[in-house]
Formats: C-alpha cells, structure tokens, sequence
C-alpha cells in the first residue's frame, strides 16, 4: 500500500498532511479507549512495542511487489488489531511505517501521509465493525471465519479505496493511471483471500493456547466478552 512518489507532487500533497493528522488524532483516540478499557497505560505500552516490531518485520521480510500505482503487502491490520486490540495496532502501524521509512525507504517518507492515513482509517473503521458484528458475549478466539472475513475484507477494501483516491487525485483519471489503479485493486484480491485464514490459525493457536496468550501483552477481548 506504499503509495509510489510521484503519484501525488507539488501543491496536493498538503492533503496528505491534513489526513495524517485526522489519522494519528483517530489514533490517539484508540490509545485513549485502550488505556480505559483495555488494560492501562502500561499494558498498551508493552502491546505498542510489539505492533512496531510485527509492523516493520510485515514491511521488510514479507513478500511485497509494486503493482501499478502501489505495492500489494501482507500487512495483517485485522490479524493485529483482534490479538493486541485496535490502539496498539494503529500505534504500532504508525510506529512501523515511520521506522521502516527512517532506516530503509527514506525515498517513501514524502508519502507518510498518505500511506499513514491508509493504514489507519480502515483500521478505525473495522474497530467500529467489529463492535457491529462481534456480539458482546464472544470472544475473539471464537470468531467465525465470516466474521473475520467481514474484518479482513473491510480493512483491505479500504485500503484500496485510499490507494486508488491518491492516485485519482494525483494524476487524474487518465486511461493509464485507472489501468494501474485497477491493477492493484485485482493483485489485493489474493491478500484479501489468505488474511482471514491467517486470522483464524492465529486465533486457533491463541485459543490452544491460552495460557500462553492472556495478560498484558494481549487484547483482553482476545479471550474474554466485552464487559
């Protein structure tokens, strides 16, 4: 979801700044919601450092390829935000995305804005859908896989969505930038197929293994209903 530079120059990339601050202010307040309602200060803390760590290793060691206007990447914001809760993942996306850039793509820093605001907005939105569609009384280790394809779909469709508005606003509706924008649109399809499965495995092991997957470093709903 890299947005490639040059897509978005000059004068419209202060767009890009005003999104990023609604982003992070989205993000400020999941971390405030987390810190009421999911453990304290120190437990998002702790769950804040490992999101950075699991965001910059999803960047730097998973496969990822341009194609078209962006790159496709196996970011597993729905995977994240159901283990460590919806306010570390959007610091840990944040975090990593910033850190990724500072050590080995400081040619991406100009697009932080846009690529922060297109991590972070969809991770809002399928916090509030999972309020929707998660009843009270489940936890997430028993989540149904139309749940978390529901999640999934609707983080990686939004993703799509911002991509495809940067580069629309960008460079325009031209015949050869929709082509690439559809092109990216199409190779996504393939994460949208495989991260509700990697939910499901990840829930499925964090459920065998509970004792292991309880306490600070986790979403308390990971295991418990929503109080």
């Amino acid at each position: 979801m890299h947005i490639e530079p040059g897509v978005v120059e000059g004068a419209k990339i202060f767009l890009s700044y005003a999104t990023a601050v609604a982003a992070l202010g989205l993000t400020a307040k999941l971390a405030r919601d987390a810190i009421r309602d999911n453990g304290g200060v120190m437990a998002l803390a702790l769950r804040s450092l490992l999101t950075t760590a699991l965001v910059f290793c999803f960047f730097e060691v998973l496969p990822h390829h341009p194609v078209g206007v962006s790159e496709v990447h196996l970011i597993l914001g729905s995977t994240l935000l159901l283990l460590f809760g919806a306010g570390a993942t959007a610091i840990g996306l944040a975090a990593g995305l910033l850190l990724q850039g500072l050590l080995f793509a400081q040619f991406d820093l100009p697009q932080y804005g846009m690529n922060v605001t297109t991590l972070l907005v969809p991770l809002w939105g399928i916090s509030l859908l999972a309020k929707r569609i998660v009843a009270p009384g489940t936890a997430y280790v028993d989540l149904s896989y139309k749940q978390a394809l529901a999640l999934s779909t609707a983080y990686q469709g939004g993703i799509v969505a911002w991509v495809a508005f940067w580069a629309f606003y960008g460079q325009g509706l031209a015949g050869e930038n929709l082509a690439a924008v559809v092109s990216f649109g199409l190779a996504y399809m393939g994460v949208i197929l495989i991260e509700p499965l990697v939910d499901l495995g990840v829930l499925a092991a964090a459920k065998a293994l509970s004792r292991f997957s309880q306490g600070p470093l986790f979403n308390v709903r990971l295991h418990h209903s929503a109080s």
